[in-house]
């Protein structure tokens, strides 16, 4: 497909047509920090310069799914800002950058019981299958693959079929550069309970671990995990073909392993929580 140069919006969805990459479209968010500066301002800050810092695309627009939280972090954290939380976030409502909050139904449900953490990197791995559409209408297929101990996507697989096999494929090839997981938590899908990959685990010394049916918190890093990659890039686009779908996901992992703080990790990335193992 020839790529656009910048993308377009959709009429009728709430995506954009995947006409620019990944990296087109977080283009602006060195820029965005370095007008942050105007956060060290105080109530009469000038108009002018308050308009500046509103025509500013940044962060917000780089990643529509971050709310404040995500964006102290990500300047505490990654950019090395010492702004005081408060000050941040008077500007944030100043330029109204908040999230809509859904109003939710109050639903009385039991508490589940909260997965453990590793306390080392490949003692759990957990996987899952997801599922979307490409503009023409045909079905695809992710796969993704997570290290619960530091929340670090270890993989994004596409392909309009993920068998047994692409699945061992794909776990082998991680194992190259990061080693072999201890156990990998994942559902009853039929790819998972295969003679595949229940042989080739046995070979690997790899224990399988399997949720129950209908229990999805109990692999609840990879449905979490889920959420993130359909909420910040996968319903925001529509894509032509499965190398867009790749290419958008590739590029999103690096980011989401590097810049994204998690709160899983108590407010690192996933690359910083996987340095303190070290």
């Amino acid at each position: 497909m020839e790529k656009n140069e910048a993308a377009s919006p959709v009429p009728g969805t709430g995506r954009t047509s995947c006409g620019a990459s990944w990296g087109q479209h977080c283009a602006g968010l060195s820029d965005f920090w370095d007008i942050r500066d105007l956060l060290s301002l105080s109530s009469a800050t000038g108009s002018g310069e308050r308009q500046d810092c509103r025509s500013s695309g940044g962060l917000t627009q780089a990643h529509r799914r971050w709310g404040f939280g995500l964006c102290f972090l990500y300047l505490r954290n990654v950019q090395g800002q010492l702004w005081n939380h408060k000050r941040v976030y008077r500007i944030y409502r100043e330029l109204e950058l908040n999230l809509r909050i859904k109003p939710r139904r109050r639903l009385v449900r039991e508490k589940p019981e909260k997965l453990s953490v590793p306390a080392l990197p490949n003692r759990v791995w957990s996987m899952d299958f997801m599922a979307d559409r490409l503009m023409d209408g045909r079905a695809f297929r992710l796969l993704n693959i997570l290290d619960d101990f530091n929340r670090e996507g270890l993989a994004i697989e596409v392909d309009f079929s993920l068998p047994a096999c692409r699945v061992v494929r794909c776990l082998e090839q991680v194992m190259e550069w990061r080693g072999r997981p201890e156990a990998i938590r994942m559902d009853n899908g039929p790819e998972y309970v295969s003679h595949t990959l229940v042989s080739w685990a046995e070979k690997q010394g790899i224990t399988l671990i399997y949720t129950q049916p209908g229990n999805p918190q109990q692999n609840a890093y990879i449905e979490r995990y889920n959420r993130t990659v359909r909420q910040e890039w996968l319903e925001q686009y529509l894509f032509e073909s499965i190398q867009d779908v790749q290419e958008v996901a590739t590029q999103w992992l690096w980011t989401y392993n590097h810049d994204r703080p998690n709160m899983g990790n108590s407010g690192l990335t996933p690359a910083q929580k996987l340095k303190t193992a070290a």
